[in-house]
């Protein structure tokens, strides 16, 4: 049995909005698993004294696009996993395996889409860069398919599936309502494409009346990715479909990000908040991605910073039907510490938040194991740091 023992945490954020802050405590975790918050254990493999810093769950980037281990095309870029642990992000859910040189976007065909999302499932969610949780292997709905193939997904371990590419003119003929329900009765979780063309150039808008038709589990990228679709429509999506989830990732619309999270705060739904990246891709790599969308949200969007870590853990979670983004009694071990940065006027990593600063990390751990030697590599230190032993 592997156990890891974090001692003088400063305040604990259990990661879903509702849930109080928690001040001066520990955590013990067991073979991977939290087995007590504000506990001991009498002979800790790994000891971490907290100094005083701020637990947060890991976060999850609710949308990547991975493409072979820690490679991508999209900006020939090697190791960016590996750099988003180090801000933080512990899972990674992938919205499609969409960037391999050569694809033909307009020319998808059922054979493809398959032999990607499988292989992707079997080599991309295997690699582990420094601990990091890998959901791969997420299949691009084209027309095509048969509920034999939904199958497939299903006994694949394939647990999520989108629409980018998909020709809507063939919306009438019910096919892609058909998707849905044949994803919903095998627990596959649908995600749509939202807004105007992505990089490849090869989709177009779609807005509120597409989007209505098929009730998806998660709108990807309501504010844009990069373009969102109009603001009326913004609005209606978020009123008219309560059973979806309200992705904002960082290839937003700033602007359209503030109306959209303004209005399901007045309307009392944050809880259908999440968030993701859309990285790799045109917007880049981003190691402090998610940590600059939290920022952002609480202090621009008006929500507070226990509802934006929400946001981008416990409701990402949800949606996508994983484990983590909360830190409670039987769940991972996945989680930050940190605190502010020094000359930052914020005294705990909630204040920062508020302030839009980023907060620094002085650990990662997955799985109640520290991910990195060290400090992080992708933020500045924060003014004090974690002292580790046994690892």
């Amino acid at each position: 049995m592997s156990v890891t023992l974090i001692h003088n945490i400063g305040t604990l954020i259990p990661g879903p909005a509702d849930a109080a802050p928690i001040r001066d405590c520990s955590i013990v975790i067991e073979d991977g698993v939290i087995t007590s918050i504000a506990g001991d254990h009498p002979s800790p493999d790994v000891v971490i004294d907290a100094n005083g810093l701020d637990a947060i769950p890991g976060l999850i980037d609710g949308h990547v696009h991975p493409t072979a281990g820690e490679w991508t095309p999209a900006q020939d870029s090697i190791g960016w996993i590996s750099n988003y642990v180090h801000g933080g992000t512990t899972s990674f859910v992938s919205a499609g395996e969409l960037h391999f040189p050569g694809l033909a976007f307009e020319e998808l065909t059922p054979r493809t889409i398959k032999s990607i999302a499988f292989t992707s499932r079997d080599v991309t969610a295997r690699i582990s860069p420094l601990g990091a949780r890998i959901h791969a292997g997420t299949p691009l709905l084209v027309p095509g398919l048969t509920e034999d193939d939904f199958d497939e997904f299903a006994a694949a371990g394939i647990a999520l599936v989108k629409f980018i590419f998909y020709d809507w003119d063939n919306l009438p003929s019910g096919e892609a309502a058909q998707y849905v329900e044949w994803s919903r009765t095998r627990g596959i979780v649908v995600k749509v494409h939202s807004g105007g063309v992505s990089r490849s150039g090869s989709s177009r808008l779609t807005g509120y009346d597409i989007l209505k038709s098929l009730e998806p589990d998660v709108v990807a990228h309501i504010s844009g990715g990069p373009i969102p679709m109009p603001d009326e429509e913004i609005l209606r999506v978020i009123d008219d479909l309560p059973g979806a989830f309200i992705e904002v990732c960082s290839s937003m619309n700033y602007r359209a990000t503030k109306l959209a999270v303004e209005h399901m705060a007045e309307n009392g739904c944050l809880d259908r908040l999440v968030l993701g990246t859309d990285t790799p891709g045109g917007t880049g790599v981003i190691p402090r991605g998610m940590l600059r969308n939290i920022c952002y949200l609480a202090s621009v969007c008006g929500i507070s910073p226990t509802e934006a870590i929400a946001a981008g853990t416990a409701n990402t979670a949800r949606a996508h039907g994983i484990d983590g983004g909360i830190l409670e009694v039987g769940a991972p071990g996945d989680l930050i510490l940190a605190g502010p940065i020094r000359g930052s006027r914020a005294s705990n990593v909630l204040e920062c938040f508020a302030l839009g600063d980023l907060p620094g990390i002085s650990q990662v751990l997955i799985g109640g194991r520290p991910a990195f030697p060290g400090r992080s590599q992708q933020t500045p230190p924060p003014a004090r740091l974690a002292r580790l032993r046994g690892f």
